[in-house]
């Protein structure tokens, strides 16, 4: 199959393997060790900082003394190397905002996995104030990467990550695209409107890969 170009759904340009890679996330599988590993936080909005800390009271007790120690020391979040700002992270690896707890589908003998505390508090109904989750919408989009460019157009990269090797079998065993296991924050983020556009896309992009 030959190589696709950048597609461009609306004002969003996408990398064509968002929607020709498999992927499926499985804590069971991974432990949720993106939100453990890698050298910098998650990118994050002004907005979304005003958010978090806003949620800092209740998820405070639920993150682990050194997480709440860089906190105090540097708010929830701070300008990277590349001058991006992102969440805190701890050690250089760890985001402030984990914590780690076992899955109703775990046994009880299992490991518990990573989560993300601001997540966690949001399905436990401790957040009643939010009509959304608080989370960064940049954890919501991973493994896609959004990139603003000063014309107004977005662009879409899928990052591939060694990590995520287990998200990638899963995928592949269900059927399940990129672009369709992030169904929800892609309308979130672009609408619904835009996301059907984007299934057409995608639907003429696996036609053209029967046809070859």
């Amino acid at each position: 199959m030959s190589v696709l170009p950048i597609l461009q759904v609306g004002d969003v340009l996408i990398s064509p393997d968002i929607l020709t890679e498999y992927f499926c996330c499985d804590l069971t599988r991974c432990g949720g060790m993106c939100c453990v590993e890698g050298d910098a936080g998650a990118p994050v909005t002004p907005e979304e900082i005003a958010e978090i800390e806003e949620v800092m009271p209740t998820v405070w007790d639920d993150l682990a003394v050194r997480a709440r120690g860089v906190l105090n020391r540097q708010g929830v979040a701070y300008i990277d190397r590349e001058g991006d700002l992102v969440t805190s992270i701890v050690d250089g690896k760890d985001c402030c905002f984990t914590c780690y707890a076992r899955l109703p589908e775990q046994a009880s003998d299992a490991s518990p996995v990573c989560l993300c505390a601001i997540e966690k508090a949001w399905r436990e109904g401790r957040l009643p104030q939010f009509d959304h989750c608080p989370k960064p919408m940049s954890c919501f989009l991973y493994p896609v990467r959004e990139k603003r460019f000063a014309n107004g157009t977005v662009g879409l990269n899928y990052n591939r990550w060694a990590v995520c090797q287990s998200a990638v079998a899963c995928g592949r065993e269900r059927g399940i695209k990129v672009w369709q296991f992030l169904r929800e924050p892609l309308t979130r983020r672009f609408g619904a409107a835009w996301y059907a556009s984007l299934g057409e896309v995608a639907a003429e992009v696996e036609k053209m890969a029967d046809e070859t």
